[in-house]
This record gives C-alpha cells, sequence and structure tokens, in this order.
C-alpha cells in the first residue's frame, strides 16, 4: 500500500493555507532548491518533491481530492510529479511576470476563502453524515449583477494601465534584463473603474448574506482533518471568481470508546469470578451496544478484537478497523466475611497460601454483623 504523502509538510504550510500562501512556499523553496542554483545531489529529487506539492495544493479539485482522500485520491492523474511548466518555475523566480502575461490582464481579483468550523458527534466522524452549514459571506450584488456600476453604466478602462489590468518595470537579474509584470496598483488588475458605482454595494460588486449549503461528511474522518470546497468562499470584487470554503471538522470524544486511526478501544471490568468461569458482557459500538462472550480462564489484560467494528478507512472504500475490547479483572479491596470465607475455601482448594483472617476493620465488622 502506497504511504500518503504530506503536501502541506512538504510545502511547509499549514491545512488551511489559502492560495497565496501556497504560491509563497513554493516560490521560496524553489529559489532555494531548483537544479540549475543548488548543485546539492539532493535537489533535483527535492526540487521534484516540492513542485509535486504544488501541483496539488494549486489546483483546486486536486487539493479538495487529496484533503478528503489524501494521496489515494489523486491515484490515475497524469499531470501530477515531474517538473512543472514553465510559467510556474519562472513566476518562483521573478515574482509572477510569465503568470501575470499569461493570464493577469483584466482579470478580476479572487474573492477570499472562509473556514467554517464544525463540531460533530463521535459516531458521526465514524459512520459519516450531511450537514447543513449557514454562514455569512459577500455574495454577487443582485442590483448590479457583481459589476460594481450603477445599473445602465458600465466600467470604463483604467487610465494608468489603459485596460491591461498590468504595469511592467524593467530590472536586471542572474539572466539579464528582465521585464517584470505586477498588477495595476490603481485598478487592482481589473483593468476597468467604475466612475458611477451601485448604489446598493457602493462599487464592490458584492453584498453580505447568509448561506446554506449542505456538506457530506465522509465515514472516518477524524479531529482535525480539513473539507475544501471550491468556489463556495466569498465572491472577488466585481465579478471576481469566488474562493473556497474549509470545513475544519472537530470531533466530540466518546464516553467509553477511545480511536487510534482506524481503530477503537473499549476497558471492559469483570470481577475474579466472571473471568474465571465465563460470563457475556454488553460493549458499546458506534451502532449500539453488543453481547460478547468473556471466556473462562480470561487473564487481565486480554484482548477480544470485533473485526470490522473499528472506523472506516478514508481512501480505501469498504475498508474498516477492527474494535478492540481490552479486559481488565477488579481485585475487590473490601470482603464480607461470605466472600473472605469463600475464598479462603477456594485457597485451601487450590493449594495456595494466603493471610490469615482480614485487616483489624474486617475483624470488629465481622464482629458486628
Amino acid at each position: 500500500m502506497a504511504t500518503t504523502k504530506d503536501y502541506y509538510a512538504t510545502l511547509g504550510v499549514e491545512r488551511g493555507a489559502t492560495d497565496a500562501d501556497v504560491k509563497k512556499a513554493f516560490r521560496k523553496l524553489a529559489q532555494q532548491w531548483h537544479p540549475d542554483v543548488n548543485q546539492d545531489a539532493e535537489a533535483q529529487a527535492r526540487f521534484k518533491e516540492i513542485n509535486e506539492a504544488y501541483q496539488v495544493l494549486s489546483d483546486p479539485e486536486r487539493r479538495q481530492r487529496y484533503d478528503v482522500f489524501g494521496s489515494a485520491g489523486l491515484e490515475g492523474d497524469p499531470n501530477i510529479g515531474g517538473f512543472g511548466g514553465f510559467a510556474d518555475i519562472f513566476d518562483a523566480f521573478f515574482g509572477g511576470a510569465a503568470g501575470a502575461q499569461a493570464g493577469r490582464r483584466g482579470r478580476p481579483a479572487a474573492g477570499s476563502d472562509l473556514r467554517y468550523d464544525l463540531r460533530i458527534t463521535f459516531t458521526e466522524a465514524v459512520l459519516g453524515t450531511e450537514k447543513e452549514l449557514v454562514f455569512p459571506v459577500l455574495g454577487r450584488c443582485e442590483t448590479c449583477d457583481g459589476s460594481g456600476a450603477k445599473p445602465g453604466t458600465q466600467a470604463v478602462a483604467c487610465t494608468q494601465c489603459n485596460g491591461r489590468g498590468e504595469v511592467r518595470s524593467v530590472r536586471q537579474t542572474m539572466l539579464g534584463q528582465m521585464v517584470n509584470v505586477t498588477a495595476c496598483p490603481r485598478c487592482h488588475g481589473n483593468g476597468k473603474m467604475v466612475e458611477s458605482p451601485c448604489e446598493t454595494c457602493r462599487g464592490d460588486g458584492r453584498t453580505e448574506r447568509r448561506r446554506n449549503l449542505r456538506v457530506t461528511i465522509p465515514p472516518g474522518i477524524d479531529e482535525g482533518h480539513q473539507i475544501r470546497i471550491s468556489n463556495e468562499g466569498e465572491v472577488g470584487p466585481r465579478g471576481g471568481p469566488a474562493g473556497s470554503l474549509y470545513v475544519a471538522v472537530h470531533v466530540a470524544p466518546h464516553a467509553q470508546l477511545k480511536r487510534d486511526g482506524t481503530e477503537l478501544y473499549f476497558e471492559a471490568t469483570v470481577g475474579i469470578a466472571q473471568a474465571a468461569l465465563g460470563t457475556r458482557i454488553v460493549v458499546p459500538t458506534v451502532e449500539g451496544e453488543e453481547d460478547v462472550e468473556v471466556k473462562p480462564g480470561t487473564q487481565p489484560g486480554t484482548e477480544i478484537r470485533l473485526r470490522g467494528r473499528g472506523v472506516p478507512h478514508l481512501r480505501r472504500t469498504g475498508s474498516r478497523g477492527d474494535l478492540h475490547v481490552i479486559v481488565d479483572v477488579a481485585v475487590p479491596t473490601r470482603l464480607s466475611k461470605a466472600e473472605r470465607d469463600a475464598l479462603k475455601a477456594y485457597a485451601d482448594v487450590s493449594g495456595e497460601i494466603v493471610a490469615d483472617g482480614g485487616g483489624i476493620l474486617d475483624r470488629v465488622r465481622d464482629a458486628l454483623g
């Protein structure tokens, strides 16, 4: 079974990192490990890992599959691995010039990503569930349809960049004279300016509203996992694309069951006679209580395994861990006279040597009883 790669650790970013954070981390590492710059023997392999992580985390659809299913969710994708295109590498060294030339002209800024902290029960995490999320978000203004311009008017070309959405400057680099292209500071890369702002959104193209969204929580999700839902964040100003919604999952602990990955554990306590003679006990599972046999002669620390009653694997459909019942034999600290006499009789029959009588308190209690 292939080991899941931690692309977040490779780039040194948190799971909730924004697209800008991912790109910034990639630029820094690419400049450090690119084989044309770093002559270390491991540079090429290291740069390949960095580039592969960037290919996944910079693509919304791939990142969502990876967040939910790990590396298994990317199997069969022929475009992952190897060295990235020229635009990504150029962008790492020269601050986005190639990327700007390729696609920034007149493109509205994207909206912000959102985070939603979702609290679910232990059982919901194991078996999966669906949840209705309600949250505030900046959505497209209905009055101006997101353009930011007053109805009946339209945006005009920016006078600083002449509608290109970018400005250029020339600088010297290690490869010679390079043209650096950045977003126009006046129109913020939109290429257009609104002279008659919409009265509803005041030219922003967005208004605040409440969003209702139904989300599927897959079986086996754990504390700290995040589900990324593309295009469900805030829309960008003046018609810009929407960001992503990150659903951060928090799982309430179970009163009796403990979880370790896909395995569940339950500590069951039985008496001396029950362990010696055998009994049946009730064990909690995520589906409900289950009757389990404790065989005669069970020793302290004995494990009873209920196969397939643990946590489903997130990345292996149809596979599920086990529930481990750990049996503890309780030794009584206080005995009645009848109980003590019975144990003495057992000791006599089995040849065990035991102390005579109980403590002073036991003898006083027996006398009063």
